[in-house]
């Protein structure tokens, strides 16, 4: 049995979003995450923080739904 830590991390303090309800944080990170891919294109590493970022603040069943309008073109926010 090897002793390999895994470090977990979350997104950091923001202080555009001060309450405990983190779903406009989620939302935020999600397209900040869009927009650095549509920026610095698909092969771009610069954009993982993002991603990790609201990996971890948004539920799996709005990432797969946000993803899917997307795909369909219908997604609500700016990307």
């Amino acid at each position: 049995m090897t002793n390999d830590m895994i470090e977990l991390k979350t997104a950091p303090a923001d202080f555009r979003f001060p309450t405990t309800n983190q779903t406009r944080h989620c939302f935020t990170r999600y397209i900040e995450f869009h927009r650095c891919l549509a920026a610095k294109g698909e092969e771009s590493n610069e954009c993982e923080r993002f991603a990790k970022y609201y990996r971890s603040l948004c539920p799996g069943d709005w990432i797969e739904k946000w993803n899917e309008q997307r795909e369909n073109g219908t997604f609500p926010g700016p990307l």
